[in-house]
């Protein structure tokens, strides 16, 4: 089985479409993203999660990005985790398998949307059940219940899962309740924060890995958060965050956040990656 000691900035990288009426994916313009980021001081890179819109894809496309970015963090040297869950089930399934096939670094799942799990039981069932389709890749939990709508809580659900799925790391947290983020940390887990206005106060409580969707567009702001708070200039920390949620107030003005965010990067950064797919079709 696969080791995972990655700490640090991972990106929820967006997914980049044409301008046709389809939004085909543009997968010529991985690979400078890819670059993009690497020189930007971010060493990981999520795929196919909210922000890359992975819900709002079919399976050969999530398939065909995976491999697209599987390729570019492979040339830029960045560690690569994708998301697989989002779907029914037998896709599930087969996205996992296909993750472990062309060996990624990581995956990354959310629950079940439809028949939601209620207790950390159930939810530890269902991940069981997908996990056992890569055992040899780091497993990951998406928790982000502002879209999921699944508020198992969190640190019985980690003990429950890392005693009956053997490949099991971690999770994902996107959530604004801090102190159950908090009470999952925890010597030989992975818990990455996942919400950029936090990062301050997520930093001081022990977090040291994140997957935030700023880091595409000013992870400079990130970068300062971290080594202020690491260096214990907590005023300076403050000051960054400040910043960083004054920009995130700035561009959700445009609309709901992966369409933003997304406008957002377009317009700050050298790479357009156009519009976001329906139903989060924006205009510019």
């Amino acid at each position: 089985m696969k080791q995972f000691t990655f700490k640090g900035l991972m990106a929820p990288v967006f997914t980049g479409y044409l301008g046709d009426e389809k939004r085909s994916i543009n997968y010529e313009i991985i690979e400078p993203y890819a670059k993009y980021l690497k020189k930007k001081g971010v060493e990981a890179v999520l795929v196919n999660g909210t922000s890359g819109e992975g819900m709002l894809m079919n399976l050969e496309e999530r398939k065909q990005v995976t491999e697209a970015w599987k390729k570019a963090c492979v040339k830029n040297q960045l560690l690569m985790m994708t998301q697989i869950g989002g779907a029914p089930y037998p896709d599930v399934v087969a996205l996992a398998r296909h993750a472990e096939q062309i060996d990624v670094d990581s995956v990354l799942c959310l629950p079940e949307l439809y028949f939601k799990p209620k207790t950390p039981g159930k939810l530890t069932e269902y991940l069981k059940n997908i996990a056992a389709h890569c055992p040899s890749t780091p497993f990951f939990y998406y928790h982000i219940p502002m879209f999921t709508d699944v508020n198992v809580y969190m640190p019985s659900f980690l003990d429950m899962a890392e005693k009956v799925i053997p490949n099991f790391r971690g999770i994902k947290y996107t959530s604004g309740e801090l102190d159950q983020g908090t009470s999952c940390l925890k010597e030989g887990r992975t818990i990455f924060l996942g919400a950029d206005s936090l990062l301050c106060p997520a930093v001081a409580a022990g977090f040291n890995s994140f997957i935030m969707t700023t880091l595409n567009i000013c992870p400079e702001l990130s970068i300062a958060i971290i080594n202020s708070m690491r260096d214990g200039n907590v005023e300076e920390a403050r000051k960054v965050q400040q910043q960083l949620s004054g920009e995130i107030a700035q561009i959700l003005r445009h609309g709901d956040w992966v369409s933003a965010t997304k406008k957002a990067f377009n317009e700050r950064c050298s790479l357009n990656l156009g519009q976001t797919r329906q139903p989060l079709n924006f205009d510019f």
